[in-house]
């Protein structure tokens, strides 16, 4: 499977965007999707986390509450809602596919490329 993420942009603090994996090959519905991210200066870090089904879900302390993460196996598409957007959440955000449904990056053996996602104050 390959991914490619797009959706990312400049939002004012408050704002809200839909963020976009899409991806191919037809094995896609039997992985585990994630959605990570990288600030300035930071490490990459786990952001929300679906099932191979969708039935699962699971969020960092972070972004819980406010993002939301969803999938279409039909379109092979995983989508992260953002809302309520605060200045701390800029950052490259990537999404990637596991076998195993998992928070660790290093079990994600497939990634898209990153989409920048900039909050202003």
């Amino acid at each position: 499977v390959q991914l490619q993420a797009s959706g990312g942009g400049l939002v004012q603090a408050g704002g809200s965007l839909r963020l976009s994996c899409a991806a191919s090959g037809r094995t896609f519905s039997s992985y585990n999707m994630g959605w990570f991210r990288q600030a300035p200066g930071k490490e990459r870090e786990f952001a929300a986390l679906i099932s191979w089904s969708g039935s699962s879900t699971s969020y960092a302390d972070s972004v819980k509450g406010r993002f939301t993460i969803s999938r279409d196996n039909a379109k092979n598409i995983v989508y992260l809602q953002m809302n309520s957007l605060k200045p701390e959440d800029t950052a490259v955000y990537y999404c990637a596919a596991a076998a195993t449904y998992t928070v660790h990056e290093y079990q994600y053996n497939v990634w898209g490329q990153g989409t920048q996602v900039t909050v202003s104050s």
